[in-house]
């Protein structure tokens, strides 16, 4: 695989594997490694969502869809 980098980035590259003493590719598998993979995104967003405060939902579906359609106008 070649990687293209335009200088900018090419030196922030270079740097980092000056101050860490290892090769720029080095640099770049550990960024690689550091991706989350789908499993932790996936893991991440439950616990956000079950970690979230509980809100209160009208009992009528006309009642919460005029809460959504009058929540949606303050927004636009």
């Amino acid at each position: 695989m070649h990687l293209l980098l335009d200088d900018r980035r090419y030196q922030k590259v270079a740097a980092a594997a000056v101050r860490q003493d290892i090769s720029v590719a080095a640099v770049i598998r550990q960024a690689i490694d550091r991706l989350p993979d789908d499993d932790e995104r996936r893991r991440t967003a439950i616990d956000a969502i079950l970690a979230a405060s509980r809100i209160l939902v009208p009992a009528d579906p006309a009642d919460l869809r005029r809460e959504l359609d009058v929540a949606h106008d303050r927004i636009t």
